[in-house]
Protein backbone atom coordinates (compact mmCIF):
# COMPACT_ATOMS: atom_id res chain seq x y z
CA UNK A 1 0.00 0.00 0.00
CA UNK A 2 1.54 3.26 -0.86
CA UNK A 3 -0.65 4.91 1.65
CA UNK A 4 0.03 5.04 5.89
CA UNK A 5 -2.20 2.49 7.64
CA UNK A 6 -4.10 4.29 10.20
CA UNK A 7 -4.34 2.50 13.49
CA UNK A 8 -6.90 2.71 16.48
CA UNK A 9 -5.78 0.86 19.42
CA UNK A 10 -8.25 -0.22 22.10
CA UNK A 11 -7.61 -2.11 25.13
CA UNK A 12 -8.85 -1.48 28.78
CA UNK A 13 -4.73 -1.42 30.09
CA UNK A 14 -2.88 1.79 29.14
CA UNK A 15 0.18 -0.96 29.64
CA UNK A 16 -1.13 -2.69 26.76
CA UNK A 17 -2.01 0.24 24.60
CA UNK A 18 1.64 1.97 25.58
CA UNK A 19 3.51 -1.59 24.38
CA UNK A 20 1.62 -1.62 20.82
CA UNK A 21 2.54 1.89 20.55
CA UNK A 22 5.70 1.20 20.90
CA UNK A 23 6.09 -1.81 18.77
CA UNK A 24 3.89 0.12 15.91
CA UNK A 25 5.73 3.66 16.11
CA UNK A 26 8.40 2.78 13.74
CA UNK A 27 6.96 0.48 11.41
CA UNK A 28 7.04 2.02 8.44
CA UNK A 29 3.94 2.60 6.32
CA UNK A 30 1.62 2.29 9.99
CA UNK A 31 0.78 4.57 11.87
CA UNK A 32 -1.18 5.01 15.04
CA UNK A 33 -3.71 7.65 15.25
CA UNK A 34 -5.69 7.41 18.21
CA UNK A 35 -6.49 4.87 21.38
CA UNK A 36 -9.56 4.13 23.03
CA UNK A 37 -10.02 1.62 26.56
CA UNK A 38 -13.28 0.46 25.72
CA UNK A 39 -15.73 -0.29 22.37
CA UNK A 40 -17.86 2.32 22.84
CA UNK A 41 -15.11 4.96 22.66
CA UNK A 42 -13.89 2.89 20.15
CA UNK A 43 -17.17 3.82 18.01
CA UNK A 44 -16.92 7.55 19.15
CA UNK A 45 -13.23 7.93 17.52
CA UNK A 46 -14.77 6.15 14.54
CA UNK A 47 -17.59 8.56 14.18
CA UNK A 48 -14.68 11.32 13.61
CA UNK A 49 -11.76 9.79 12.23
CA UNK A 50 -10.88 7.60 9.07
CA UNK A 51 -9.30 4.33 10.22
CA UNK A 52 -7.92 1.41 8.08
CA UNK A 53 -7.48 -1.51 11.19
CA UNK A 54 -8.72 -1.55 14.75
CA UNK A 55 -7.00 -3.86 17.20
CA UNK A 56 -9.09 -4.35 20.16
CA UNK A 57 -9.09 -6.33 22.96
CA UNK A 58 -11.71 -8.50 23.88
CA UNK A 59 -12.47 -8.33 27.81
CA UNK A 60 -13.24 -4.59 28.56
CA UNK A 61 -15.79 -2.90 30.38
CA UNK A 62 -18.43 -0.87 29.24
CA UNK A 63 -18.40 -2.46 25.48
CA UNK A 64 -16.42 -5.40 24.87
CA UNK A 65 -14.48 -5.99 21.69
CA UNK A 66 -16.98 -8.61 20.52
CA UNK A 67 -20.38 -6.32 20.66
CA UNK A 68 -17.90 -3.71 19.12
CA UNK A 69 -16.33 -5.78 16.55
CA UNK A 70 -19.64 -6.58 15.31
CA UNK A 71 -21.05 -3.30 15.45
CA UNK A 72 -17.91 -1.87 13.36
CA UNK A 73 -18.49 -4.58 11.16
CA UNK A 74 -21.83 -3.34 10.46
CA UNK A 75 -21.34 0.27 9.84
CA UNK A 76 -17.74 0.34 9.15
CA UNK A 77 -17.17 -1.62 5.81
CA UNK A 78 -13.93 -0.11 5.46
CA UNK A 79 -12.41 -0.28 8.32
CA UNK A 80 -10.37 -4.04 9.28
CA UNK A 81 -10.66 -5.61 13.22
CA UNK A 82 -8.41 -7.13 14.46
CA UNK A 83 -9.05 -9.01 17.67
CA UNK A 84 -5.94 -8.86 20.00
CA UNK A 85 -6.09 -11.66 23.21
CA UNK A 86 -4.75 -14.02 25.68
CA UNK A 87 -8.29 -16.40 24.83
CA UNK A 88 -7.30 -19.06 22.39
CA UNK A 89 -10.27 -20.51 23.12
CA UNK A 90 -11.79 -22.85 20.37
CA UNK A 91 -15.23 -21.58 20.41
CA UNK A 92 -14.02 -18.04 20.81
CA UNK A 93 -11.88 -18.19 17.65
CA UNK A 94 -14.67 -20.18 15.95
CA UNK A 95 -17.66 -17.42 16.85
CA UNK A 96 -15.36 -14.84 15.78
CA UNK A 97 -14.62 -16.40 12.40
CA UNK A 98 -18.47 -16.45 11.72
CA UNK A 99 -18.83 -13.19 12.91
CA UNK A 100 -16.52 -12.11 9.98
CA UNK A 101 -13.24 -10.52 11.70
CA UNK A 102 -10.63 -9.94 9.74
CA UNK A 103 -8.03 -11.08 11.80
CA UNK A 104 -6.91 -12.44 15.52
CA UNK A 105 -3.85 -12.39 17.33
CA UNK A 106 -2.78 -13.68 20.46
CA UNK A 107 -1.40 -11.65 23.11
CA UNK A 108 2.21 -13.58 22.75
CA UNK A 109 2.50 -12.76 19.18
CA UNK A 110 5.55 -11.75 17.73
CA UNK A 111 6.20 -7.87 16.77
CA UNK A 112 6.58 -9.36 13.73
CA UNK A 113 3.75 -11.47 13.56
CA UNK A 114 1.73 -7.67 14.36
CA UNK A 115 3.08 -6.01 11.77
CA UNK A 116 2.36 -8.40 9.19
CA UNK A 117 -1.04 -9.05 10.47
CA UNK A 118 -1.77 -5.22 10.19
CA UNK A 119 -0.75 -4.98 6.42
CA UNK A 120 -1.99 -8.32 5.42
CA UNK A 121 -5.79 -7.20 7.17
CA UNK A 122 -5.42 -3.54 5.70
CA UNK A 123 -4.95 -4.94 2.05
CA UNK A 124 -7.82 -6.66 2.10
CA UNK A 125 -6.79 -10.43 3.15
CA UNK A 126 -7.44 -11.80 6.75
CA UNK A 127 -4.95 -12.91 9.38
CA UNK A 128 -5.61 -15.64 12.19
CA UNK A 129 -2.47 -16.32 14.66
CA UNK A 130 -1.05 -19.31 13.61
CA UNK A 131 -1.58 -20.90 17.31
CA UNK A 132 -4.86 -20.18 16.69
CA UNK A 133 -5.22 -21.64 13.42
CA UNK A 134 -2.97 -24.72 14.69
CA UNK A 135 -5.38 -25.03 17.99
CA UNK A 136 -8.47 -25.38 15.45
CA UNK A 137 -7.10 -28.07 13.38
CA UNK A 138 -8.14 -31.56 13.91
CA UNK A 139 -5.08 -34.12 14.45
CA UNK A 140 -7.00 -37.20 13.19
CA UNK A 141 -6.32 -38.05 9.23
CA UNK A 142 -8.60 -38.85 7.36
CA UNK A 143 -9.54 -42.53 7.37
CA UNK A 144 -11.34 -42.50 3.49
CA UNK A 145 -10.60 -41.33 0.03
CA UNK A 146 -13.04 -38.56 -0.07
CA UNK A 147 -15.52 -36.87 2.38
CA UNK A 148 -18.29 -35.38 1.28
CA UNK A 149 -20.08 -32.42 2.88
CA UNK A 150 -22.58 -30.00 1.91
CA UNK A 151 -22.65 -31.85 -1.16
CA UNK A 152 -19.22 -31.45 -2.56
CA UNK A 153 -16.32 -34.26 -2.07
CA UNK A 154 -12.98 -33.83 -1.07
CA UNK A 155 -9.78 -35.86 -1.64
CA UNK A 156 -7.72 -36.43 0.81
CA UNK A 157 -4.98 -34.89 -0.43
CA UNK A 158 -7.35 -31.54 -0.62
CA UNK A 159 -7.91 -31.94 2.83
CA UNK A 160 -4.26 -32.15 3.86
CA UNK A 161 -3.76 -28.62 1.87
CA UNK A 162 -6.65 -27.20 3.62
CA UNK A 163 -5.20 -28.15 6.74
CA UNK A 164 -1.68 -26.60 6.08
CA UNK A 165 -3.44 -23.42 4.56
CA UNK A 166 -4.96 -22.45 7.40
CA UNK A 167 -1.74 -23.44 9.58
CA UNK A 168 -0.50 -20.66 7.61
CA UNK A 169 2.15 -22.60 5.21
CA UNK A 170 3.43 -21.11 1.77
CA UNK A 171 2.89 -23.07 -1.26
CA UNK A 172 6.54 -24.01 -1.23
CA UNK A 173 6.72 -24.77 2.07
CA UNK A 174 3.36 -27.13 1.76
CA UNK A 175 4.80 -28.68 -1.28
CA UNK A 176 7.63 -29.57 0.71
CA UNK A 177 5.85 -31.54 3.69
CA UNK A 178 3.79 -33.30 0.50
CA UNK A 179 6.98 -34.09 -1.43
CA UNK A 180 4.93 -32.06 -4.59
CA UNK A 181 5.70 -28.94 -6.53
CA UNK A 182 4.80 -25.55 -5.34
CA UNK A 183 2.57 -25.36 -8.47
CA UNK A 184 0.72 -28.67 -7.39
CA UNK A 185 -0.21 -27.35 -4.37
CA UNK A 186 -1.27 -23.70 -6.37
CA UNK A 187 -3.30 -25.81 -8.72
CA UNK A 188 -4.94 -27.51 -5.79
CA UNK A 189 -5.12 -24.72 -3.50
CA UNK A 190 -7.25 -23.35 -6.93
CA UNK A 191 -9.53 -25.88 -7.51
CA UNK A 192 -10.32 -25.69 -3.72
CA UNK A 193 -11.44 -22.03 -3.79
CA UNK A 194 -13.32 -22.37 -6.64
CA UNK A 195 -15.00 -26.04 -5.77
CA UNK A 196 -15.97 -23.77 -2.52
CA UNK A 197 -16.62 -20.92 -3.81
CA UNK A 198 -14.63 -19.07 -1.08
CA UNK A 199 -11.67 -16.15 -1.82
CA UNK A 200 -9.20 -16.69 1.29
CA UNK A 201 -7.92 -18.42 4.03
CA UNK A 202 -10.18 -17.42 6.83
CA UNK A 203 -13.29 -18.50 4.19
CA UNK A 204 -11.68 -21.73 3.94
CA UNK A 205 -11.15 -22.22 7.87
CA UNK A 206 -14.59 -21.25 8.26
CA UNK A 207 -16.12 -23.90 6.17
CA UNK A 208 -13.85 -26.40 7.54
CA UNK A 209 -14.89 -25.50 11.12
CA UNK A 210 -18.86 -25.64 10.00
CA UNK A 211 -18.44 -29.02 8.41
CA UNK A 212 -16.80 -30.59 11.15
CA UNK A 213 -13.41 -30.89 9.17
CA UNK A 214 -11.88 -29.25 11.99
CA UNK A 215 -12.50 -30.18 15.70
Amino acid sequence: MTEEIKVLLVDDHQIIIDGLQSLIENAEGIRVISQANNGREALEILKILDVDVVLMDIDMPVMNGLDAAKIIHENYAETKVIILSVHGDRALVKELIKMGVDGYLLKNASKDELLNAIKRVASGDRYFSSDVTVSLMNDEPANSKTLTKSGLKLTVREIEILKLIAEGFTNKEIGEQLFISHRTVDTHRTNLMKKLNINNVAGLISFAIKNNIIQ
